[in-house]
């Protein structure tokens, strides 16, 4: 066995070399040293069922071997040289987004993190309408700089207690918990006719645009209403206003469409992609249409934007998805896996909530008066782990039981998921 320095070491070398912003799971961790496909090994070899996929990024697979081969051949022959240079696959890979993006989004600006892409998103949008004012969504997350921080609506994750200005916040579609108290359909979609008033109260009329996440994922797995896309985008063109599709953690396949805002059947005007582009390899993109994307003229590049080997991993995920059929299977699974949660839920009050679309899934752990149950949550987080298997959690409440897992996950997979958490709920 290889000389791995193991978990108290490495926690260890945390508290001393490693900013304290830097948290991790579990009272006991492991030291993850193998992946494969959609199981995770440790120092002691014990194998994992990986049901968060490093947050949405590994949707083909921890060390998938069709993508890994094409990277290393890559590495061997171009590894960088600044996309300020010509060479392919960034070319290619932008011609891949403009045919697989919804409606006539066309023209790629490749960057590194979700936090660049929502960023260039915002910078483009305010380029093309001329406004530097933003409308977003209460518990949404968009980033770590300071403008993307400042259209986060998560309390413990703006680190920056001075916002930048120009910033408003709509209430977020979470019908479980509606910021409203109002019940779904009888509310009339209020939180999304709520941004008209937002518009029409506390901006100059015409913000630059309304950045959202198609499902909220670090609020809790939050879905909105099929139809409130449809009622924010007719507000949104009635005052100019761009509509940007924050795609970090839903893109690829991950609901059972490429892209999740399909399910809302909306297409956006600026849409951010990272995360599983690259499954693993850091890479993102922001995307528009041709009359959007051509009023960035000044200078603009991205040191690794593009680089050769990430734009070789972005082509070689997308021929994998759609040679394995991975968007049907987060279809199937993601049923079998929201149809098991329902049934414990009737078999456990604990779990007071379950909602997803593919592979998204959350369920939501409460006590009697509905309040969080974030530390029975980490409680079944723990010993999920000890049993095998990782799940995520999210949530405002860190109540949220979250399932993200890689796109090629089995019903056997499911299944055996969904029986620790039902041994684990029953006290066996």
């Amino acid at each position: 066995m290889e000389n791995f320095i193991g978990p108290q070491n490495i926690l260890a070398k945390k508290r001393e070399y490693i900013m304290p912003c830097l948290g991790n799971f579990y009272v006991d961790p492991p030291q993850f040293v193998r992946g494969d496909m959609q199981y995770l090994f440790d120092t002691s070899g014990k194998k994992y069922l990986d049901c968060y996929a490093g947050v949405s990024v590994i949707n083909c697979g921890h060390c998938n071997k069709f993508i890994t081969e094409r990277m290393i051949e890559q590495i061997k022959t171009l590894q960088h040289v600044c996309n300020i240079y010509l060479t392919e696959n960034f070319v290619n890979l932008a011609e891949r987004l403009a045919e697989i993006t919804p409606g006539d989004l066309q023209k790629s600006f490749f960057c590194s993190t979700g936090t660049e892409a929502n960023e260039g998103s915002l910078l483009l949008a305010s380029i093309y309408t001329k406004s530097s004012e933003f409308i977003a969504l209460q518990s949404g997350l968009h980033g770590r700089t300071k403008l993307t921080m400042s259209l986060t609506g998560i309390g413990m994750w703006r680190t920056d207690k001075n916002p930048v200005g120009g910033i408003n916040f709509a209430p977020n579609p979470y019908c479980y918990r509606c910021p409203l108290n109002k019940t779904y359909p009888e509310c009339d979609l209020e939180c999304a006719n709520r941004i008209e008033t937002i518009i029409q109260s506390s901006t100059s009329g015409k913000p630059a645009a309304l950045i959202a996440e198609p499902i909220q994922g670090n609020a809790g797995i939050v879905v909105p209403p099929k139809n409130y896309f449809k009622r924010v985008k007719e507000i949104l063109n009635k005052y100019e206003t761009l509509l940007i599709a924050d795609e970090v953690q839903t893109g690829f396949a991950r609901t059972g469409k490429m892209f999740a805002i399909e399910n809302f059947d909306v297409t956006p005007d600026i849409m951010s992609v990272a995360k599983a582009l690259g499954n693993g390899q850091p890479i993102s993109a922001f995307i528009s249409t041709k009359k959007i994307a051509d009023t960035y003229t000044k200078p603009g590049a991205s040191t690794l934007g593009g680089n050769p080997v990430s734009s070789t991993a972005g082509i070689a995920v997308l021929d994998y998805i759609s040679e394995q059929n991975l968007a049907e299977n987060a279809k199937i699974r993601g049923e079998q896996l929201m149809n098991g949660l329902k049934t414990l839920q009737k078999q456990f009050p604990i779990i007071g909530d379950v909602r997803g679309i593919g592979l998204m899934v959350g369920a939501e752990l409460i006590h009697a008066d509905k309040s969080p149950a974030f530390k029975e949550l980490d409680e079944l987080l723990e010993e999920l782990k000890n049993r095998g298997f990782i799940v995520g959690k999210n949530g405002v409440g860190r109540n949220v039981l979250a399932f993200q897992p890689p796109l090629v996950i089995t019903k056997q997979n499911i299944d055996d998921v969904l029986n620790a958490i039902e041994l684990i709920l029953k006290g066996k």
